[in-house]
């Protein structure tokens, strides 16, 4: 056993290096980067989640003593790339970059890349002699190891910088949630909120009236007992839960069935805790509630479930904010007038939605100009001013002053629901943030689909990641001296 550990220790210290990025391209959905240019319950305390320090007042100045433009005047000429996502909340940002580059004189050019090789992409640009990412896309689990290991400078000396931070910068008016968990590692600013989201029941309120239910479920147990055996007939199904192998399975899939029944990957002593009887209970559920899914659904992705819903062929599936916008398109959605959008359901231990997202950051290793050049564009892109139109174009900002919005509220009935679910019930450790999340999110994403194809029993999944858990924190130190950051 001892050798075992060791061997499987020895491949989570080589993800931590350059090799990992060969390794999970070879692991990851073999699809193509796509080059483009401009044309309730209480939530465990955690020591990480430090208020960020605010731009001082002194920044705060008379409107009008600051221009964008003026601003840019030294960088005017200067390109920057950025990474990108093939998701509506990029396609909402890339529609608004010639405005910027028409202020600023700045080329905003960017690569989109899927999810399941970003990271490797980002890796590989890091240790690189000439890294082509300016502006770097950072998931609320990079944060801890994009900072911790020096590839993300923080962003302080450009907010407190006069000259190229817009006075109303106001970095109080994020989320409270949204800044610490994406932006925020060890008390330090790394990136600004910007495609941000919670998970919310998604539902085509036609099916549900026609199977009698004039209200989505409340609850897990309610979703399971009682809408399931009434939706899941004639070819469609009560439920789509997105389980691909992956971070797909260990957050959207394993996570989210371990909180709201009360488990957590680790006790407040950072010691596993998926043997719990809290959180086998919810894995257990997982599995029952598979009988009202699509037989597939292991293997199935965000896109594959958004799909089912928009085409009726499913009624709910729990997913992101971000994807509202395509399943109120006609162009991509046949239900937009059946759509409902609420808060996950409720489990034994209330309500704990899945918390996902991304801030934008900059690349350490890039020259100051492109550095001041990338801060010009994400503070413009993420601010007040531009929120409105970001959520138009079918973005999911950051901004609370956005959400205040009555005109936009009537428009995005979503608005209600993910501020609730920011507001009252956000985790900031609905996955770790540290930098062995990576090597973990493997072994839960392994695992996990094992057990969801009945190839192992639930608690002998459970032990299986318990211990491979183990292991790694003890070797990484969290059972010394290291702090117990997430």
């Amino acid at each position: 056993m001892r050798t075992k550990k060791a061997l499987e220790y020895r491949i989570f210290k080589f993800t931590m290096g350059l090799a990992i990025g060969a390794l999970l391209v070879a692991c990851s959905s073999p699809q193509p980067a796509i080059d483009q240019k401009p044309g309730s319950t209480k939530i465990p305390t955690i020591t990480s989640r430090a208020q960020p320090t605010p731009a001082p007042n002194s920044m705060r100045g008379v409107q009008g003593e600051w221009s964008l433009s003026k601003a840019a005047e030294p960088y005017r000429g200067v390109t920057v790339t950025a990474s990108f996502l093939p998701r509506p909340g990029y396609e909402a940002a890339i529609s608004l970059i010639p405005e910027f580059e028409r202020l600023t004189g700045i080329t905003i050019k960017w690569k989109s890349i899927y999810y399941e090789q970003m990271r490797n992409a980002l890796v590989l640009d890091f240790t690189s002699d000439t890294p082509k990412f300016d502006i770097v896309l950072i998931d609320v689990v990079w944060t801890g190891e994009f900072a911790s290991v020096g590839w993300i400078a923080p962003l302080a000396p450009f907010y407190n910088n006069p000259a190229l931070t817009d006075p109303n910068l106001d970095l109080q008016d994020f989320f409270p949630i949204l800044l610490e968990s994406f932006g925020t590692w060890d008390k330090k600013v790394y990136g600004l909120p910007f495609d941000n989201y919670s998970g919310l029941l998604y539902y085509n309120k036609c099916m549900l009236k026609k199977a009698g239910f004039d209200r989505p479920p409340d609850t897990w147990q309610e979703l399971k007992d009682i809408y399931g055996p009434a939706l899941t007939k004639d070819n469609q199904y009560a439920f789509a839960l997105q389980s691909a192998a992956g971070e797909t399975q260990s957050c959207d899939s394993f996570m989210r069935f371990v909180w709201p029944f009360g488990g957590s990957l680790l006790t407040d002593a950072f010691k596993p805790n998926l043997s719990s009887k809290e959180s086998l209970a919810g894995l257990k559920f997982r599995q029952e509630l598979m009988r009202y899914m699509p037989p597939n659904v292991v293997e199935m992705e965000h896109e594959d479930v958004i799909n089912m819903l928009a085409l009726g062929r499913v009624a709910m599936i729990t997913e992101w904010t971000g994807w509202y916008k395509w399943l109120t398109d006609p162009n991509t959605s046949k239900i937009p007038d059946c759509l409902g959008v609420t808060l996950e359901p409720a489990g034994p231990a209330g309500r704990k939605p899945a918390l996902g997202g991304f801030s934008l950051g900059i690349n350490s290793h890039s020259s100051p100009e492109k550095q001041s050049a990338a801060w010009l564009f994400i503070q413009w892109i993420t601010s007040k001013d531009k929120a409105r139109t970001y959520i138009e174009a079918g973005g999911i900002p950051g901004r609370r002053s956005a959400y205040a919005d009555n005109a936009l509220k009537k428009q995005f009935p979503y608005f209600e629901p993910v501020v609730i679910s920011w507001d009252k019930y956000g985790n900031a450790i609905y996955r770790p943030r540290f930098q062995e999340w990576p090597a973990i999110s493997r072994i839960v994403a392994n695992t996990g689909t094992d057990m969801m194809r009945g190839n192992l029993s639930v608690e002998e999944g459970a032990k299986r990641i318990d211990d491979q858990v183990y292991y790694i924190l003890y070797e990484s130190g969290y059972y010394g001296n290291k702090p117990r950051l997430q």
